[in-house]
């Protein structure tokens, strides 16, 4: 595939009528280098994020082995495009079939669950494996993180210690899992969730073989700048540290976002301007679903030959989208800082859309249809250039970590 320079050279080149979808394989080998060298423990991609199989194929060579998925589909994606890779089957509530072709037919031996049917189930399609790693999912706080994952999954603390217990029985090895909420704001969030792994294991006393942090691992957006990503680790990795169960325990992590938000971002065209309200050629049933149901803002900028405005600055205005849908409901409301002067016809680069973008595309009222480019530039934002101001420290104020 070609490389462009950068997503103006992409309109320059092929002027796209569709909504284009621009990869940076660069960004994404960067960030899963990151993880395998800076977390204190292994890393699992999330491939529910982005399950684009060059995106896997990046981080592959990256050094990323271990992958979350959480469906059938999945397994069979990542099988299929990473024969070698680890896959570890850690949606909560599995389809019997859907355990039984991923432990006989893809390999997969490591299940996570969070009840007593989930365990009959696994145990059940298996066949009484004796080669399972099975995970126990804890419900944690979800308190600091921007999307809470706080009440579909988890077994409650009152009822962990015989489930572990029982799962101890049937298990090659036993991990305890959970996770903290999507775009977690607080490395905190993890030591509230690993003193509640601790009182779980000591309640139950049984020898735990993986802590598993999960997820929840942030990016930086529009007035979201969490910490370093250091600072999680280096919280995970003290807290995890004083568990009664760290000298035997393996430290796992299972970041989505983190790893393939700075993978993407899109091209789209303004169709028609009416005041503040730009209608664009993507929407809430495309890329744009975080941005449309949860008000999630992402950067963007106007992408126009600097020698086009004259040398003028132009005054940036605050504007709202409509996608291309008959659907009402396929509005985003940022706001989204753009030149007062944009009109129609004008393109528009969304950045840091590598995290449930590209994957929630649908094709809705025959919309959809996406064109895909590699380009070399940098991500909007960046967790890992280091070049990156700390956001909580002030200009006279110095931060100790």
């Amino acid at each position: 595939m070609h490389i462009y320079p950068n997503a103006l050279a992409v309109v320059g080149a092929s002027a796209p009528d569709q909504p284009a979808i621009l990869n940076r394989s660069h960004a994404a080998a960067r960030a899963a280098r990151f993880f395998v060298e800076k977390f204190p423990g292994k890393s699992l991609y999330a491939v529910k994020a982005n399950p684009s199989p060059d995106l896997l194929r990046v981080l592959w060579d990256s050094g990323v082995t271990h992958y979350d998925v959480a469906s059938i589909v999945e397994v069979r994606l990542v099988r299929e495009t990473l024969p070698e890779a680890t896959l570890c089957f850690m949606h909560p509530v599995k389809s019997s079939s859907a355990i039984r072709a991923a432990y006989y037919d893809y390999g997969v031996r490591v299940f996570s669950l969070d009840s007593f049917e989930e365990l009959e189930k696994i145990t059940e399609a298996t066949d009484q494996a004796e080669d399972l790693t099975l995970c126990v999912r804890l419900r944690v706080s979800s308190e600091y993180s921007e999307l809470s994952l706080a009440s579909k999954f988890g077994c409650d603390l009152t009822n962990a210690a015989e489930l572990l217990q029982a799962t101890r029985q049937v298990s090659d090895s036993l991990g305890v899992c959970f996770h903290v909420g999507s775009q977690s704001m607080s490395p905190h969030a993890y030591v509230q969730a690993l003193e509640r792994v601790r009182a779980a294991i000591v309640d139950a006393s049984v020898l735990v073989d993986i802590i598993d942090v999960g997820g929840g691992f942030p990016s930086i957006y529009p007035g979201m700048e969490p910490p370093p990503l250091e600072d999680y680790f280096g919280v995970i990795d003290r807290t995890y540290e004083s568990l009664p169960v760290s000298y035997s325990a393996e430290l796992w992590c299972e970041p989505g976002r983190a790893l393939s938000a700075e993978y993407n971002s899109m091209i789209v065209r303004v169709e028609r301007r009416r005041g503040t309200e730009l209608y664009i050629n993507d929407g809430a049933y495309g890329a744009l679903f975080d941005a449309a149901h949860v008000g999630w803002r992402f950067p963007v900028r106007v992408l126009r030959n600097e020698v086009a405005n004259d040398g003028v600055e132009i005054e940036m205005e605050p504007f709202s989208f409509y996608g291309p849908t008959c659907d009402d409901m396929d509005h985003m409301d940022g706001p989204f800082e753009l030149p007062s002067n944009i009109r129609a016809g004008d393109y528009i680069e969304i950045g840091m859309l590598g995290a449930y973008g590209a994957a929630m595309k649908t094709a809705f009222n025959g919309f959809g249809a996406t064109e895909v480019y590699e380009v070399a530039d940098e991500p909007m934002s960046s967790q890992y250039r280091g070049d990156r101001r700390d956001p909580r420290v002030s200009d006279n104020v110095v931060s100790l970590r």
